[in-house]
């Protein structure tokens, strides 16, 4: 006689945490706490051309100089000491031609469909909590942006 599976409980944990219910945000001036983490800054194609177009060099030399490549994915050499090549004592060199990544953080679909993960980002950064409210529906819009210009780490599978 085969044995039934065990009837999962009434209140039964979620799988996945849901989003916050109320999310804030303001970049706080003159604050890099969330370039200052582990972890890359994974670049797009057309990312890649804009950060070379901003510093006068063809996206070849970019690539050489600055970037990694492997066969899915672009990201940002990492040099000695430091996070990234563009943080500076006042900011991202490359502010105007920042990577996507770097550009809709914290709006990342790990923090935002996460309650527990975008307090836990709000540790390290001082603009999560503050500012006015964004509608969950803009922020998972952003970070359904991320989600496309990275199909690779964020697959659906």
């Amino acid at each position: 006689m085969a044995r039934s599976a065990k009837p999962a409980p009434a209140t039964a944990p979620p799988a996945v945490i849901p989003p916050a219910r109320e999310l804030r945000f303001a970049c706080q001036p003159g604050c890099t706490n969330c370039c200052n983490v582990a972890g890359y800054v994974y670049l797009t194609e057309e990312n890649l051309i804009e950060a070379a177009r901003y510093l006068r060099l063809s996206a070849a030399e970019f690539e050489r100089r600055f970037v990694y490549r492997t066969r899915h994915l672009l990201r940002l050499r990492k040099p000695r000491g430091s996070q990234c090549h563009f943080l500076k004592e006042d900011g991202c060199a490359i502010h105007p031609a920042k990577p996507t990544q770097c550009r809709l953080f914290p709006f990342w679909p790990e923090l935002v469909k996460s309650a527990y993960a975008w307090k836990t980002a709000g540790r390290r950064c001082p603009g999560i909590g503050q500012g006015p409210l964004v509608q969950i529906g803009e922020a998972l819009e952003q970070a359904s942006e991320m989600e496309h210009a990275y199909p690779t780490i964020y697959s659906q599978g």
